[in-house]
């Protein structure tokens, strides 16, 4: 694939053999206000953190209603999947399970398996190499089929699909965003405003490790981590000024760190971005969260509640763009991935869809890709133990 943005229309029909069911693999969110502690402790098991100290931490859901949206933009995409694999032909049952709220992971395998599922392709809400975006979703896939292996049952082959932060289907509807965001703001600002791009911030060392090993850095240069959201961005701004005419100046920022305050983690955050930006005299900026699929609470609190505010607090004008969420172009993506993977199990040799610098994402992790600091099994990727 070029640099540019291809021209898709992929053909009706399609096999996705040997695959017998498509998993959307997710985060999870509580769904009100007494799932909110529960919630955290699933998330933190394991890290000592006293219930109060989660408590204050779920301030942010409390603030709204004690629901992550979470779940619901996983309902419509699980919808938006089902509508565009019937609508091409595509007889796929697909399936969503969350690493830490209800539907539950291990809960909706069995399911699956119960249903005669044996080779499931598995596509996980996260789009970037890491250890948080992908080795622990493949951990938590190790340890449901560790617990049905338990319960006697015969376990399925999952496969995970390839990260897609650069497949054209995720990375046009973010182009999309940023326009409509340019063109919110006010005219007399408009083409002088900044693209910050945002992701999720990471301790440096776990984006140093992060991608296989030959992406590994020692200098804090992120690894594949921070040079995939470079690539995105980069192709994102060079789309947005070919279709306005005008290049508008951009950044890479990190937003919802957390953890020991003496851990380094990737920066900038957004609101020291902010800060900085209105120092030199940006006279508007957009946030761009290319790091988040969907609208879920680091965009809502981190970037539409307290980086809105930093922004109105210092005069600056703000927008933020849209994230893909259910957009039928990335439910296009996630067929043209399954078909993909699909045709290379079977021996052949499709043509993968990409755009930017770095080429279509590996199929299988590798060892010691992206690995985390007390090693665990992880399925689907070279060092499963269920192959």
């Amino acid at each position: 694939m070029s640099d540019q943005l291809p021209n898709r229309a992929p053909g009706e029909g399609g096999t996705a053999r040997p695959y017998d069911a498509l998993l959307l693999l997710s985060f999870g969110g509580p769904e009100g206000p007494d799932d909110v502690v529960p919630f955290l402790e699933n998330v933190t098991r394991g890290r000592g953190i006293p219930r109060e100290r989660l408590k204050e931490v779920g301030q942010h859901y409390f603030g709204f209603g004690g629901v992550s949206p979470i779940n619901a933009q996983n309902r419509e995409l699980l919808d938006a999947l089902r509508k565009d694999f019937a609508e091409h032909g595509l007889d796929l049952p697909v399936y969503w399970g969350n690493r830490n709220w209800s539907p539950y992971l291990t809960d909706v395998l069995r399911e699956m398996v119960q249903d005669g599922r044996r080779r499931i392709a598995v596509l996980a809400t996260s789009a970037y190499a890491s250890y948080s975006g992908c080795r622990q979703y493949r951990e938590n896939l190790a340890d449901a089929l560790a617990t049905l292996e338990g319960e006697g049952l015969a376990l399925p082959r999952v496969d995970k699909l390839r990260h897609y932060f650069n497949h054209p289907g995720f990375v046009e509807p973010m182009i999309d965003g940023v326009l409509g965001a340019l063109e919110s703001l006010p005219e007399k600002v408009r083409d002088g405003a900044h693209l910050a791009f945002t992701t999720h911030s990471i301790p440096t060392a776990a984006a140093d490790t992060s991608g296989p090993v030959e992406d590994h850095t020692e200098d804090g240069e992120g690894g594949a981590y921070v040079k995939q959201h470079l690539d995105v961005a980069r192709v994102i701004a060079e789309a947005v000024a070919q279709r306005t005419g005008r290049a508008h100046p951009w950044q890479l920022v990190y937003q919802s760190r957390s953890g020991a305050p003496h851990i380094p983690w990737l920066e900038p955050d957004i609101c020291d971005h902010l800060e900085a930006l209105h120092g030199d005299g940006a006279p508007a900026v957009v946030m761009v969260p290319i790091g988040f699929v969907s609208d879920h609470m680091e965009v809502l609190y981190d970037l539409d509640t307290e980086a809105t505010a930093k922004a109105a607090e210092l005069g600056l004008p703000a927008e933020r763009s849209a994230t893909v969420g259910a957009d039928p172009r990335f439910a296009e993506a996630v067929r043209e991935l399954v078909l993909e993977r699909a045709a290379k199990e079977r021996g052949e040799s499709p043509e993968e869809c990409w755009v930017g610098l770095l080429g279509a994402s590996h199929d299988l992790c590798a060892v010691g890709c992206c690995p985390s600091r007390s090693p665990r099994p992880a399925a689907a990727g070279a060092d499963s133990p269920y192959a």
